[in-house]
C-alpha cells in the first residue's frame, strides 16, 4: 500500500496519545489492571497487522487495509471509565505479550498537548464574498418591509400587532421540532435563517401578488374566486416556498447530506410562510374584522377561533406539503444517477402541490355544497393519517441516518484510524452525550469542545465515505476535492482526540492498532489484548451489521492513504 496519495503526501495528524482500554482482562500471571469501560484508544507500534476487529464484517475498501506503515499504524482513541471490577478477569479477550522489538510504552505513546486542536477552516475575504451576502440580505429585507406595509394596510396597525403576536407563538415550538430532527449533523444557522426568511418574506410577497392578480382575472372571467385557492395558490405557493431551498441546493450542495436536511430546509421555509399568512388571517380576518363590526371583544373571540383552527388543528399543513419537495431534494443529493437528481425534486414538488390543492379543496367543497362533513371526513380520514405517516417516516429516517457512522466508519477501524468503541459511541445521541460528559470529566470544558468537534468531524467523514460509495464524486475534480476533505477530516479527528485522550486516571493506558489493544499493565509490561465481540461503552452496544453494497457503488479512490507515520 502506498504511503502517499497522488499529488503529495497526506498532512500529518497530531501525535498519538494514550487512553484506557476497551476491555480490561487481567494478566493471568500478574496483577489485574483497573480496566473500566473504554471508548477511545491509540495506535500501536509498527509491526501489527490489520485484520477486521471482532464484530465488524465486510471487506475494507481499497487503500484501507494492508501492512502497517513504519512507525505507528494510525490513531485511535481513549475511553470511558468507571470503577474497576473486583474478582477474576472476565472471559473472552485474550492477552498476549507485545512482539519483540516494539518500542517502550512511554516512548511509543507520548502524552499529547491539550492545546492541539485543529484550526477552523479559513474563509475568503473581500468584496467577492461580501457582495452576494449583502445582496441576498438586502433583497430579503426589501421583501420583508413590503410585506409589513401590505399587512399594515390590510389589517390596520392594531390588527397587525395582534396578528403578529399570535402568529409568532407557535414558531419556537415548531422550529425546535425541525432542529431536533437535525441533531446528528446540524446545518449552519445562517442557512436555516435564510430558508425561514425566504419563506416569510420573499415567498409570501410573490404569492400574495400572484393570488391577488389571479383573483382579479377570475372575477373578470366570471369564475368563482374560490378556485384561486384550489388551482393557483398550490402552484405558486409551493413553488416559491421551495425556491429558496432549491437555490441553497444549487449553490451549497455540500450542505445537503440527505433527506433529513431537505425536510429541515424546506420545512423552515414553509414555517416562515405559514407564520406571515397567519398574521393576515389572525390579525385581519380574525381580530380586525370582528373589532370593526362588533367591537374588540368580538375581535378577540374571532382571534381565538381562528387560532384553534389554523394553529392547533392545521398548523402542520404548510410544513407537511413543502416537506415533500424536501424529500425529493434530499434523494437527489445522495444519488449518483442524473435522472434521479432531476426527477426526484420535480416529483416531490408535484406531490406538494397536489396535497396543498387537495387540502384547499376540502373547505371549498364544504362551502359550495353546504356539507360540512366533507371537511371533517377529509381532514380526519386523509390529512391527519398522512401527517402521522410523514412524521413517523421522518423520525425513523433520523434514526437511520444517525446510525450511518456505525455502518460506514468500520472501514477506518480496520485501518487503525478509529477504534470500535469510538464508532459505537457515535450511534445514538445518548452515547454522544455520555462521551461528552466523560470528556468533560477528564479534560474539562476544552475536552467537551474537542469531543463535540470529534463527533462532528466523524459524522462528516461517514457522510463523505458514504458519498464515495454511492458515486457522488464522479468527476475527477470532485474526487480530488473529496480526497482532500477526507484527509483534512482524518487529521482533525486526530487533533480533537489529542485533547481528551489518555487523561483518565481511573484506567490504564491502552492503544488500538486496527486489530487489538495494547494495554499497559500495572507491572510495567505492555500486552496485546484482543477486542471483545462488542465494544464496551457506558451503555450496551449492538455491533452494526455489515456495510451494505450499493448498486451505484463507486470504488474508493486510489489515493486513499494509510494512517500517517509518526
Amino acid at each position: 500500500m502506498a504511503d502517499e496519495a497522488p499529488g503529495g503526501p497526506p498532512a500529518p495528524a497530531p501525535p498519538p496519545a494514550s487512553g484506557p482500554p476497551a476491555s480490561g482482562p487481567a494478566d493471568p500471571g500478574g496483577p489485574s489492571p483497573a480496566p473500566g469501560p473504554a471508548a477511545f484508544s491509540e495506535p500501536a507500534p509498527a509491526g501489527f497487522s490489520e485484520p477486521a476487529p471482532a464484530g465488524f464484517s465486510g471487506p475494507p475498501p481499497a487503500g484501507l487495509s494492508g501492512p502497517a506503515s513504519a512507525g505507528f499504524s494510525g490513531p485511535a482513541s481513549a475511553g470511558f471509565s468507571g470503577p474497576a471490577p473486583v474478582g477474576p478477569a472476565p472471559a473472552g479477550p485474550q492477552v498476549g505479550p507485545v512482539p519483540a522489538g516494539a518500542m517502550p510504552f512511554d516512548r511509543a505513546y507520548p502524552m499529547p498537548d491539550a492545546g492541539q486542536v485543529p484550526p477552523m477552516p479559513g474563509r475568503r475575504s473581500g468584496w467577492r464574498r461580501w457582495l452576494p451576502l449583502v445582496g441576498i440580505i438586502g433583497f430579503i429585507a426589501v421583501c420583508a418591509v413590503a410585506m409589513l406595509i401590505i399587512l399594515g394596510f390590510s389589517n390596520g396597525p392594531v390588527g397587525l400587532v395582534v396578528g403578529l403576536t399570535a402568529a409568532i407563538l407557535p414558531v419556537p415550538v415548531l422550529v425546535s421540532c425541525f432542529l431536533w430532527l437535525d441533531r446528528y449533523e446540524p446545518e449552519p444557522i445562517r442557512y436555516l435563517v435564510f430558508c425561514f426568511a425566504w419563506g416569510s418574506a420573499v415567498a409570501t410577497l410573490v404569492a400574495i401578488g400572484v393570488n391577488g392578480l389571479a383573483a382579479w382575472g377570475f372575477d373578470k372571467l366570471g369564475l368563482p374566486e374560490a378556485l384561486v385557492a384550489v388551482l393557483v395558490a398550490p402552484f405558486i405557493e409551493e413553488s416559491m416556498k421551495a425556491l429558496g431551498p432549491i437555490l441553497l441546493f444549487w449553490r451549497r450542495r455540500r450542505e445537503w447530506s440527505g433527506i433529513t436536511d431537505g425536510i429541515v430546509y424546506c420545512g423552515l421555509s414553509a414555517l416562515g410562510f405559514a407564520m406571515v399568512e397567519n398574521v393576515l388571517y389572525l390579525g385581519g380576518h380574525g381580530y380586525a374584522a370582528g373589532a370593526d363590526q362588533y367591537g374588540p371583544a368580538t375581535g378577540i373571540q374571532n382571534l381565538f377561533l381562528i387560532f384553534i383552527v389554523r394553529i392547533l388543528f392545521t398548523g402542520f399543513a404548510h410544513p407537511l406539503f413543502t416537506a415533500m419537495t424536501g424529500i425529493g431534494l434530499g434523494v437527489a443529493a445522495r444519488s449518483a444517477d442524473r435522472r434521479v437528481r432531476w426527477l426526484a425534486p420535480i416529483a416531490g414538488l408535484l406531490l406538494a402541490m397536489i396535497l396543498h390543492g387537495t387540502f384547499n379543496l376540502l373547505p371549498t367543497l364544504s362551502v359550495a355544497t353546504g356539507e360540512t362533513l366533507i371537511m371533517l371526513y377529509g381532514y380526519l380520514g386523509f390529512m391527519v393519517p398522512f401527517f402521522f405517516a410523514a412524521l413517523g417516516f421522518a423520525i425513523a429516517l433520523r434514526g437511520y441516518e444517525g446510525r450511518l457512522s456505525e455502518r460506514i466508519l468500520p472501514h477506518y477501524v480496520r485501518a487503525g484510524w478509529l477504534s470500535p468503541p469510538e464508532v459505537a459511541t457515535l450511534g445514538s445521541l445518548g452515547r454522544r452525550h455520555s462521551a461528552r460528559q466523560w470528556a468533560k470529566r477528564v479534560a474539562g470544558e476544552a475536552g467537551v469542545r474537542a469531543m463535540r468537534g470529534f463527533q462532528m468531524a466523524s459524522t462528516q467523514l461517514a457522510l463523505l465515505r458514504d458519498g464515495m460509495q454511492r458515486g457522488l464524486h464522479g468527476k475527477p475534480e470532485d474526487l480530488v476535492r473529496a480526497q482532500e476533505e477526507e484527509r483534512k477530516l482524518l487529521t482533525d479527528i486526530s487533533g480533537y482526540r489529542s485533547v481528551f485522550v489518555g487523561r483518565d486516571p481511573q484506567t490504564p493506558q491502552a492503544f488500538w492498532d486496527g486489530t487489538s489493544y495494547q494495554i499497559a499493565f500495572p507491572d510495567g509490561v505492555t500486552r496485546t489484548v484482543s477486542p471483545p465481540d462488542e465494544p464496551v461503552v457506558p451503555v450496551p452496544v449492538r455491533v452494526a451489521p455489515p456495510v451494505p453494497t450499493y448498486a451505484s457503488y463507486y470504488p474508493p479512490p486510489p489515493g486513499f492513504y494509510p494512517p500517517p507515520r509518526y
